[in-house]
C-alpha cells in the first residue's frame, strides 16, 4: 500500500501540488473575501491536474501490473487525494489564524475563516469524494464527468451555504459565534464524522464499481 501511494506522489502529484495549499492558502489574508473558495480551488485545479497525469502514464496498467490487488488500487488512491485534501486544510487553518489576528472582522459579508468554516469544509470535501470516487472508478480511467460533478456538488453546497447565511440573520449569526464556542466545535466535530463516513462510503461504492472493470 506504501509503495502504491509512494507511486502516485512520484509520476502523478507534481510537486507543485505540494505548494499549492500555500498559494491558495494566502487567499485567507485578503480581507472581507470569501473564503470558502480557498479550498474550493484545490477541487478546480490539483483534481482535474492529477488525475489528467494518471491517465497520461497509464498508472491503472502499471498498478494492475503490480502484486496488488484492485481494493489496494482503490485505497492508495484515495488516500493520496485525500491527504493533499488535509494538507489544504491544514496550511488554511494557519493562515485562518493569522487572519483572525490581523482583521477585525465586524463588517466582513461571507463566512469567517474560523471553526465551524472548518467544520463546513470538511463537509464540502466529503460531498466531493463521495461523487469523484464512485464515478471515477467506474472506469479508472476517464475523470471528466467525475470532476464535474464533483466539483459541482462542492460549489452548490458552498454557495448555499454562503448564501443562507447572508440572507437569514440566525444563520449569519451563528457563524459570527453567537452560540458559543462549542456550537462552532460540534459543526467540526460533526464535518470531520461525515467526512470520514462519505469517505468511506465512497471507497465501498468504488470497489464495488472498480471490480467489475474490464481491464
Amino acid at each position: 500500500m506504501f509503495n502504491l501511494i509512494l507511486k502516485d506522489f512520484k509520476l502523478a502529484i507534481h510537486p507543485f501540488f505540494l505548494l499549492l495549499p500555500i498559494l491558495t492558502g494566502a487567499l485567507m489574508l485578503i480581507p472581507g473575501w470569501l473564503y470558502l473558495l480557498v479550498l474550493m480551488y484545490f477541487s478546480f485545479m490539483t483534481v482535474p491536474n492529477v488525475f489528467a497525469n494518471y491517465k497520461t502514464n497509464n498508472d491503472l496498467m502499471l498498478s494492475t501490473l503490480m502484486p496488488v490487488t484492485r481494493k489496494n488500487i482503490v485505497a492508495s488512491r484515495m488516500i493520496s487525494i485525500i491527504l493533499l485534501e488535509l494538507l489544504h486544510i491544514l496550511v488554511a487553518v494557519i493562515f485562518a489564524m493569522i487572519n483572525k489576528n490581523i482583521y477585525d472582522p465586524t463588517w466582513f459579508i461571507f463566512i469567517l475563516p474560523n471553526i465551524a468554516y472548518f467544520g463546513l469544509s470538511f463537509m464540502m470535501f466529503a460531498l466531493f469524494n463521495l461523487a469523484l470516487f464512485p464515478l471515477y472508478f467506474k472506469t479508472g480511467y476517464t475523470y471528466g464527468v467525475a470532476t464535474v460533478v464533483a466539483i459541482s456538488l462542492m460549489t452548490i453546497f458552498g454557495g448555499l451555504v454562503e448564501f443562507t447565511a447572508i440572507k437569514n440573520q440566525s444563520v449569519h449569526q451563528f457563524f459570527r459565534g453567537s452560540e458559543g464556542l462549542m456550537s462552532h466545535i460540534w459543526l467540526l466535530v460533526i464535518g470531520i464524522v461525515v467526512f470520514v463516513l462519505f469517505s468511506l462510503l465512497a471507497y465501498t461504492l468504488s470497489v464495488k464499481r472498480f471490480e467489475k472493470v474490464d481491464i
